[in-house]
C-alpha cells in the first residue's frame, strides 16, 4: 500500500488490516498537521513528489478478460459441445446443409453470451465518469485550475454550488454547504456539512465534516483539504468491491448445463450400446458406426438452445412493454425463481419528494394529506377535515413560506420545486391549505436575512407587513436550536416530547418561531439570540409510493420476501417499513454499525428475521446479499445509487432504476426499470415465472421427440430383420439421418416456438417461488417424456413395419415406409403440442385461441411437411416418397392417440394433487414460504 505524508497512509483499502484515518473526528488543524499541509496548500514541488508516490487521482481499471477468453467461455459447455459434435457428424454423413444449420445455432448462442459478458464489464468504467475533469486547487498560496487527476493528499481545494467533489475531503471552512450524497449513502435529502469534528465511529452518512469524491455540492461553498485520492476514496472502495464481485450463474444456466451433461452422457451410453448390439447382430462395422451416429443425431435436441434463446427474447420484449429493460437474457427466467428482493428506500420505495405530514402548534396537532409536490391535500384534526384554516396553523405556515429560499412553479399543470427539498415541502404544505406562496411573499416583502448554515442550524428573515407597517422576524431550524431562543413561557419539555414522537415516526422535524422587530431594517446575530415565540413544528417524511405498497403485497402473495436496505436513519426506515407492511415494532430493524458486530452465524439469523436495515454502507449491502445467497435464496437487488452497485452485481439479478439511477448502477444490473417504480418489479417477476413455465412446456414437448427417435433406432437395430444386398448385411433403417434432422430442427422448432407465447398459468403469482435447486428434468418432465416417447416410438415403428411389409419388393417400399414413420411422428407432435399448452389443466382452461401462434406453427409445419413429401427437391434431399391421402389419414389417426392417453395422465395427476391437499398447479419444485 502506498505511504502518505507523515502519517504514511491513505484510508485502508483492499483488505488492508490497518483502519483508515478518522479524518472526520479530527480538528481541521490536526488534519493539516498530519498531512503536512497548510491552509495555503502545497507547493508545486511537494505536489509533484506526492503524485509520484500516490499516483493519479483516478480509479484503477482492472484489465478484463480477453475477447478470446470470453468466447471460449461461451463455447465450453456440455450442451454446446454436443451441438458442435452433431454438426460435425452431420457433415461427415455428407449432409453439409444440416451441419451448417446446427452450427448456426451454436454461433447464435455464442454471440449472445459473448455480448452479455462484454457489456457486464462496463460497470467499473462508469465509475470513472463520476470524477470531475478539473477543479480549483490552492498551490503555493494561489488558486489554480488543475485536472482532478493531479490531486494529491494534502491539496487544498475550493468548491461551490454545482461542483462535483473531486476526492475525499476534510472541510476546513464552509458556508451553508450542502452535498447531495444519495448515490453514495442513500440519504433522501442533501446532507448539511460543517467543519466541527464528529464521533470517530460515526457512520458514513453521519460524517458531516467530510465530503466524498463523486458527490455533488448543491448549495454553499467550502475550502477543504484532500485526505484520500483514487482507489483510497469511498468511491474507490466501491470500485474495488465491484471488481471482487462476480456474476452468478442463474438457475436456468445451471440447469441447462446439468441437462447438457445428462444428454451428453446418455448419448454416449446409448451410442455405445447401439454399436455393440449392431455388431452382435452381424452388422458390418461401418454400418454399426453409421447407426450409432444416426442415434446421436436423433437424440441431440439441436433446436433446444434456439428455443430457449427465443423464449427468453420474447420475455425481454414483453418486459420492455411493461417498462422493464433486460440487459442479460437469463435474467428473464431468474426473476421467476426470486425468493428475496432487497431494495433501496430512497427513490425506489419512496417518492424522493419530502412531504409535510404533521403540523403541531401549542393549540393542537393537525395532519396534512397528499404526497409529493402535488398541491392536492386536506388539513385534518382527529381524522376529520377542518372547514376553516385555524389561525395558529395559518401563522405557522406563513412563517414557513417567508423564512424560505425555495421556489414553487406550475408547469403544464404540474408543480416543480427548486431549492432545498425540505424547504420546498413547506411551500407545498401552504399551497395545500389554500395559501398562495406568491401572494404571501408579495404582501410580506423580505428586508434582510441570515441564511441557513449547517454550523448554526437555523435561518432567520425580516419582513415588512404592507398593511400596517409592522416588522416580523421569523426563525426556522432544528427544534433544540429554535427552543433555546424562545421566551421562558415556552413549554420546552412538552415541545421536545412532541419532537420525539414525530421523530419516532421517521419524520424530519423543523421548528418555527416569530418575534416583533419594530423599526428594524436589517438583521445582526444579536437580533436572533432570544425573545421568540414558538409558532409550532412541522414534521415531514419522504413518503412511500402508493404503487410500492401494492407491489409489496403482491410480492408477499407470491411468496417473495422484501427487505429494505437504506443509508437513511433507522427511525425513518422503520416508519416507511411499517407503512409498506415490511416492518413491525416487535421485530426492530438493524443498523450498519450493529451488522458490523455480527459474526456470520449471527448475521444468518438476522438476515432471515429482519426486513429493515438502516445506515448501511456498500459493504453491508454486499454482505447481506451474500448471507441470503448462502442460505439458498435467489436474491434480486434493486437500487439506484453508486452505493448499490456492488450488491447489484453480486445479486442473482440486479435491478436498477432507469430515471434516477446512476450510470454505475445501471451498468452493474441485469434489469433496468424505465419508470423507477418498484411495482414494475412485480410485473417482471410475473413475466419471469411465465417464461420459466413456457420453457418447461417446451422441454416437455421437445425431449419426448428426441427420446422417441432414439428408441425407434434402438428397437430397430435390436429387432428388425437385416437385409441381404449383394452379400452384405444392410440394416433396415426406420429413418435416415437427414429425416431425423428434419424432425429435430424443422418440425420440433416450428411447433415448440409458439409455446413461448403462451399466456401465464392461473395463480402464477399465488404460489411460492420454485426451489432454486429444482431440476429442469424433474419427476414430471421425466415421466411425461418417457410416456410420450414410448407412444411415439410404438406408433412410428408400427406403421413403418406395416407399410414396408405391405409393399415389400417394390422400388419405393423403404422410402415410403420411412416417410410414413416421419409423418406419424409429426402427427404425434402436432396433437401433443395442444396438450403442452397447459401441463396441468385442459386446453379449455387456457382458451383454445388464446395463443393463435400455435395454429400458425401448425399450419406452417403442415405446409413444410407437404413439401417434404411431394416436392422433388425435398424427395431427393431427404429420401422421401409421396403418401396417399389414406396413408396420411392413418398416420394422423395413430398420432391422435396421444390425446386420450396423456389426457388420462393429466387427470390422474390432478386427482392425486387434490388428494394430497395441494393445488393441481404447475408441476415443479417448491421453495418454502417466507415468514
Amino acid at each position: 500500500m502506498q505511504q502518505g505524508p507523515r502519517t504514511g497512509k491513505q484510508p485502508a483499502i483492499r483488505g488492508d488490516a490497518t483502519p483508515p484515518e478518522p479524518w472526520h473526528a479530527l480538528t481541521p488543524e490536526a488534519v493539516l498537521e498530519r498531512l503536512d499541509s497548510t491552509a495555503g496548500g502545497l507547493t508545486e514541488e511537494a505536489a509533484r513528489e506526492r503524485l509520484e508516490r500516490f499516483g493519479p487521482n483516478e480509479l484503477k481499471r482492472e484489465r478484463g478478460d480477453s475477447a478470446w477468453k470470453l468466447l471460449w467461455r461461451q463455447i465450453n459447455s456440455p450442451l454446446i459441445w454436443v451441438l458442435i459434435a452433431s454438426a460435425v457428424l452431420a457433415i461427415l454423413l455428407g449432409k453439409v446443409t444440416d451441419g451448417l444449420v446446427v452450427a448456426a445455432v451454436v454461433v447464435l448462442n455464442t454471440l449472445i453470451g459473448f455480448v452479455q459478458e462484454y457489456r457486464a464489464g462496463k460497470a467499473i468504467e462508469a465509475l470513472g465518469h463520476m470524477v470531475p475533469e478539473s477543479t480549483t486547487v490552492v498551490r503555493d498560496g494561489r488558486p489554480v485550475a488543475l485536472p482532478a487527476s493531479r490531486l494529491v493528499p494534502g491539496d487544498v481545494v475550493r468548491l461551490s454550488s454545482g461542483d462535483r467533489v473531486p476526492a475525499d475531503l476534510r472541510l476546513l471552512h464552509s458556508r451553508n454547504l450542502q452535498v447531495e450524497e444519495a448515490a453514495l449513502t442513500g440519504e433522501s435529502v442533501p446532507s448539511s456539512k460543517h467543519v466541527a469534528p464528529v464521533a470517530w465511529d460515526a457512520e458514513l452518512g453521519d460524517r458531516a465534516s467530510l465530503a466524498f469524491g463523486g458527490t455533488l455540492v448543491t448549495a454553499g461553498t467550502t475550502t477543504a483539504v484532500v485526505v484520500a485520492t483514487g482507489g483510497a476514496t469511498e468511491l474507490g472502495r466501491i470500485s474495488y468491491m465491484l471488481e471482487q464481485t462476480t456474476d452468478l450463474s442463474t438457475p436456468l444456466t445451471r440447469e441447462l448445463a446439468r441437462l447438457g451433461r445428462v444428454i451428453t452422457l446418455g448419448i454416449v451410453v446409448l451410442s455405445a450400446v447401439l454399436l455393440g448390439v449392431g455388431l452382435l447382430r452381424g452388422y458390418a462395422f461401418s454400418d454399426a458406426v453409421l447407426v450409432s451416429i444416426t442415434l446421436a443425431v436423433a437424440a441431440i435436441p439441436e433446436g433446444l438452445p434456439a428455443i430457449v434463446t427465443i423464449a427468453l427474447a420474447i420475455g425481454v420484449q414483453r418486459m420492455a412493454s411493461r417498462r422493464a429493460v433486460i440487459r442479460k437474457l437469463p435474467a428473464v427466467e431468474t426473476l421467476g425463481s426470486t425468493t428475496v428482493i432487497c431494495t433501496d428506500k430512497t427513490g425506489t420505495l419512496t417518492r424522493n419528494e419530502m412531504t409535510v405530514r404533521a403540523l403541531w402548534t401549542p393549540e393542537g396537532t393537525h395532519e396534512l394529506t397528499g404526497v409529493g409536490h402535488a398541491t392536492a391535500g386536506q388539513l385534518l384534526r382527529d381524522g376529520q377535515p377542518r372547514d376553516a384554516l385555524p389561525e395558529d396553523v395559518r401563522a405557522l405556515l406563513l412563517a414557513s413560506v417567508l423564512c424560505n429560499e425555495a421556489a414553487l412553479q406550475s408547469h403544464g399543470g404540474r408543480w416543480r420545486m427548486t431549492g432545498d427539498p425540505t424547504e420546498g415541502a413547506l411551500l407545498v404544505a401552504a399551497e395545500k391549505v389554500g395559501l398562495r406562496v406568491s401572494d404571501l411573499r408579495a404582501r410580506h416583502p423580505r428586508l434582510d436575512a441570515i441564511p441557513f448554515e449547517s454550523e448554526q442550524q437555523f435561518m432567520a428573515t425580516l419582513h415588512a407587513d404592507g398593511a400596517d407597517g409592522r416588522r416580523d422576524l421569523f426563525l426556522k431550524g432544528a427544534p433544540e436550536v429554535v427552543l433555546r431562543r424562545c421566551t421562558a413561557e415556552t413549554d420546552v419539555d412538552g415541545v421536545l416530547a412532541e419532537v420525539e414522537r414525530l421523530a419516532r415516526q421517521g419524520m424530519r422535524v423543523l421548528a418555527v418561531a416569530r418575534k416583533d422587530a419594530p423599526g428594524a431594517t436589517s438583521l445582526g446575530t444579536g437580533d436572533v439570540e432570544d425573545g421568540f415565540t414558538l409558532l409550532g413544528l412541522q414534521g415531514m417524511i419522504d413518503p412511500p409510493r402508493e404503487e410500492a405498497m401494492e407491489a409489496v403485497k403482491g410480492c408477499h402473495a407470491a411468496g417473495i420476501r422484501v427487505k429494505m436496505m437504506t443509508g437513511d436513519h433507522l427511525a425513518t426506515a422503520e416508519a416507511i417499513g411499517i407503512q409498506l407492511g415490511l416492518h413491525t415494532p416487535e421485530r426492530p430493524g438493524l443498523t450498519g454499525a450493529r451488522l458490523s458486530e455480527l459474526d456470520d452465524a449471527a448475521l444468518a439469523t438476522a438476515v432471515e428475521d429482519t426486513n429493515v436495515f438502516a445506515r448501511v454502507a456498500p459493504e453491508h449491502k454486499l454482505r447481506l446479499v451474500r448471507a441470503l445467497q448462502a442460505q439458498g435464496h435467489v436474491v434480486a437487488m434493486t437500487g439506484d445509487g453508486v452505493n448499490d452497485a456492488p450488491a447489484l452485481k453480486q445479486a442473482n439479478i440486479g435491478v436498477a432504476m432507469g430515471i434516477t439511477g446512476t450510470a454505475v448502477s445501471r451498468e452493474a444490473s441485469d434489469l433496468v426499470l424505465t419508470d423507477d417504480h418498484f411495482a414494475t418489479i412485480v410485473s417482471a417477476v410475473e413475466e419471469g415465472r411465465r417464461v420459466y413455465d413456457n420453457l418447461i412446456k417446451s422441454l416437455a414437448f421437445v425431449l419426448p421427440t428426441n427420446l422417441g427417435l432414439a428408441l425407434i433406432l434402438l428397437l430397430g437395430v435390436a429387432f428388425f430383420p437385416i437385409q441381404q444386398v449383394g452379400g452384405v448385411h444392410v440394416p433396415l433403417m426406420v429413418m435416415r439421418p437427414t429425416q431425423l434432422l428434419w424432425i429435430n430442427l424443422v418440425a420440433t422448432v416450428t411447433l415448440a416456438l409458439p409455446l413461448a407465447f403462451e399466456a401465464r398459468e392461473r395463480h402464477v403469482m399465488c404460489r411460492p417461488p420454485r426451489a432454486p435447486d429444482a431440476p429442469v428434468l424433474n419427476r414430471f418432465v421425466v415421466m411425461r417424456t418417457g410416456l410420450v416417447a414410448l407412444l411415439m416410438a410404438a406408433g412410428a415403428i408400427g406403421l413403418f413395419l406395416w407399410d414396408f411389409n405391405r409393399q415389400a419388393g417394390t422400388r419405393d417400399a423403404l422410402a415410403e415406409a420411412q416417410t410414413m414413420a416421419v409423418n406419424t411422428v409429426i402427427s404425434f407432435q402436432i396433437f401433443y403440442l395442444l396438450l403442452c399448452r397447459t401441463l396441468s389443466g385442459s386446453v379449455r382452461e387456457v382458451g383454445l385461441f388464446s395463443n393463435r401462434t400455435v395454429f400458425v406453427g401448425i399450419a406452417t409445419l403442415v405446409l413444410l411437411q407437404a413439401a417434404f413429401m411431394y416436392v422433388p427437391f425435398f424427395q431427393r434431399l431427404f429420401g422421401t416418397a409421396p403418401l396417399s391421402p389414406v396413408d396420411i389419414a392413418r398416420s394422423v389417426l395413430v398420432g391422435a392417440g396421444v390425446l386420450p392417453i396423456v389426457g388420462l395422465e393429466k387427470w390422474l395427476r390432478s386427482r392425486g394433487g387434490r388428494r394430497s391437499g395441494q393445488k393441481a398447479a404447475f408441476p415443479h419444485g417448491r421453495a418454502r414460504l417466507p415468514a
